[in-house]
């Protein structure tokens, strides 16, 4: 048995029943992988082992969520285990989603109220939240292979979301796939918090230091550092 036919397949509703009473759907949908890619073997077959031991988890390549009319492009790095890989939305379920979704809020970027579930009636406005990695990746570690391979779902994102014309990299890794799907070269866009790099089609990307429980525990991000992130992103949107 080769390796793709040894995964057992998944069906999105069904990866979702226990999780959330609304299937989760793609703002982008052409432009998803697969819910069994078989691109990453480490990744897919970390996704089949939590299929097992997790049936009532999402355990999927997590889709875009958002507006696909958005003026702003959030990227993300990948899944996480608790959160995206278990609830099939980004930043839903887990610390990081926390600030992020309070962020969003409060620049008029979302409405509803954020209970870390899809369940909730969260809607984003104007935004689109997009991962550079599809699939939780162990330890949240993606190989760099794994980040290369990954790559031309981000590629054909970015290319779909055509009217985002400002984007936030969350991390380095981030920053580094989002550039390179933008067609930029990254020894002329070094990462830095609130570091701004115009791309070769015109868009501007904006870093920040991914709001992961680590950053906002040992203070290299807090919400004041985040919040100027998306102030800047709204001051090039109206000057652009």
């Amino acid at each position: 048995m080769d390796f793709e036919a040894s995964l057992a397949p998944v069906d999105a509703t069904a990866a979702a029943a226990v999780l959330v009473d609304r299937p989760i759907v793609s703002p982008i949908p052409a432009t998803e992988p697969p819910l069994d890619c078989p691109r990453c073997p480490r990744l897919a077959t970390f996704r089949h082992e939590l299929r097992v031991e997790y049936p009532s988890w999402w355990n999927a390549p997590v889709p875009a969520f958002g507006d696909p009319e958005a003026w702003l492009a959030v990227i993300g790095l990948a899944p996480g285990k608790h959160g995206a890989n278990r609830t099939g939305r980004p930043f839903t379920g887990d610390f990081a989603g926390e600030l992020l979704y309070a962020t969003l809020a409060k620049f008029g970027l979302s409405t509803g109220t954020f209970q870390a579930t899809p369940n909730d009636d969260v809607e984003l406005h104007g935004a689109i939240i997009i991962n550079a990695v599809k699939c939780l990746p162990p330890a949240n570690k993606p190989t760099p292979e794994e980040i290369r391979t990954c790559r031309p779902f981000l590629e054909d994102q970015m290319a779909t979301v055509a009217n985002a014309r400002v984007v936030i990299a969350l991390g380095q890794i981030a920053h580094q796939s989002a550039v390179k799907a933008m067609g930029g070269r990254l020894p002329k866009a070094t990462f830095g918090h609130l570091a701004e790099h115009r791309m070769p089609d015109g868009r501007i990307l904006i870093d920040s230091y991914h709001c992961s429980r680590y950053n906002q525990n040992t203070g290299r991000l807090n919400a004041a550092m985040f919040e100027a992130v998306f102030a800047r992103a709204l001051e090039l949107r109206q000057t652009s």
